[in-house]
């Protein structure tokens, strides 16, 4: 009896060493690409930053320049998209959480909303590219923000309705007890208790569509000169990282690693930035 017992407390013992060696096997072997790419790119990077990057415009071949065009080419259709999809995302998300909680239609939304989260950016622009770049007859800013637009607003439509969901009901039932209407109670006491997650939710969308290229290349495509008109094709970090990568000139590599750094080192800081706040998500 005791030989059965050791045997089998044996066996539970292998199996649980050989699963938690696995798993940090495992871990390990992400880790070890991620430090790789991000030392690859801090490493190429680092020599291409100067002034000169901030205050000049993308270079003709073999001359020396900066990426000014796209930093704000690229902060510009960031800002028309959050604009446009956090607001939609927010009301849809508070729609799904305080008015459709159990019905058919909130399922069938967060059906769709699933979808739309997980399709390939690139079908996100050939769609805008289809119903708006053609019957407007050039790539223009606002075209790529469009596209940057819906792909932001499913991340904040599903972190709206998961934080509000979290709130007690408690809180809300106060609230009505004590004669508040419900739009008052939902500004009042959901979003209050709600926003650290809401914010973050932004954030995090934020930091997705901002390294975008497949999107931008069916709608804003880019622009070698400054230009802040969102009617006609403007500059923007993720494509001329591309086409500069992708070039035989050294000085266009040079500026597509400092680009790219420039772009890693604005998503971190966008993620310890949500980690930040995730951490104060719960109601109080």
């Amino acid at each position: 009896m005791n030989t059965a017992k050791n045997a089998r407390y044996l066996r539970r013992r292998f199996w649980n060493v050989f699963n938690l060696g696995m798993a940090m096997a495992t871990t390990l072997f992400g880790l070890f690409w991620l430090v790789w790419i991000l030392w690859t790119t801090l490493s190429y990077g680092a020599t291409a930053l100067n002034m000169e990057l901030f205050t000049g415009d993308t270079p003709a071949p073999g001359s020396i320049g900066g990426l000014r065009n796209a930093f704000v080419g690229s902060l510009l259709m960031i800002g028309v998209a959050v604009m446009i999809g956090t607001p939609v995302g927010i009301l849809a998300g508070t729609y799904l959480a305080e008015f459709a909680q159990g019905s058919r239609l909130a399922a069938v939304i967060r059906f769709f909303n699933d979808i739309l989260l997980s399709a390939p950016s690139i079908v996100i622009g050939l769609f805008i590219y289809a119903v708006v770049v053609v019957p407007m007859g050039s790539f223009s800013g606002l075209a790529g923000a469009l596209s940057l637009a819906i792909l932001l607003l499913p991340v904040v439509l599903r972190t709206t309705d998961e934080m509000l969901g979290m709130v007690p009901g408690t809180m809300r039932e106060a609230a009505l007890a004590l004669g508040a209407p419900h739009w008052k109670m939902i500004v009042q006491v959901s979003y209050r208790a709600a926003r650290s997650g809401i914010l973050t939710g932004v954030l995090l969308a934020v930091a997705r569509i901002s390294g975008e290229t497949a999107p931008l290349l069916f709608t804003a495509l880019s622009n070698q000169f400054f230009s802040t008109n969102l009617d006609k094709p403007i500059a923007n970090v993720p494509v001329v990282i591309f086409q500069f990568a992708m070039s035989p000139y050294p000085e266009w590599q040079h500026l597509a690693w400092a680009g790219a750094l420039i772009a890693a080192m604005a998503v971190l800081v966008l993620s310890l930035v949500s980690r930040f706040l995730i951490k104060d998500r719960s109601p109080r």
